[in-house]
């Protein structure tokens, strides 16, 4: 496959939606793990359910978690064909380091911090549906 100078342009990232088991512990996990606040709660166009779009001030950084009436309310599997991970950029070293500490104060769990020295660093998490969360800093 190669790359195509015909494609039509696009400004960048807008937003993810995940669907999740209980919308309520969802935000508040949300709020509390990744400082994102609600933002508006729009109601679905084609059935019964609801997404509450939540962000973290001063980014441009936005995720859906939806209300789904007919969702199965089975645990997230990467497996699954759709949604592998979502990974959340760092700027630095030391801010991974910030957040492993402030996983750990609030007992989330996660993997140790993958790294290839000087230039990347993860760690791995997950919300209360099971979603994959990463946070990555690559640079040097």
């Amino acid at each position: 496959m190669t790359t195509t100078a015909t494609a039509p342009p696009f400004a960048g990232y807008h937003h993810a939606s995940i669907t999740v088991r209980d919308v309520s512990a969802s935000e508040a996990w949300y709020c509390q793990v990744l400082g994102l606040v609600r933002a508006f709660v729009e109601p679905h166009t084609d059935e019964t359910g609801y997404a509450v779009a939540m962000t973290r001030p001063g980014t441009h950084f936005f995720l859906g978690i939806n209300h789904h009436e007919a969702a199965d309310k089975t645990p997230f599997d990467a497996r699954r064909t759709g949604l592998d991970h979502l990974a959340f950029a760092l700027s630095s070293r030391d801010e991974l380091e910030g957040w492993v500490e402030h996983l750990d104060a609030l007992g989330v769990h996660h993997d140790p911090i993958v790294e290839r020295p000087g230039t990347l660093g993860l760690v791995a998490f997950r919300d209360p549906d099971g979603v994959a969360l990463e946070l990555i800093w690559t640079g040097k």
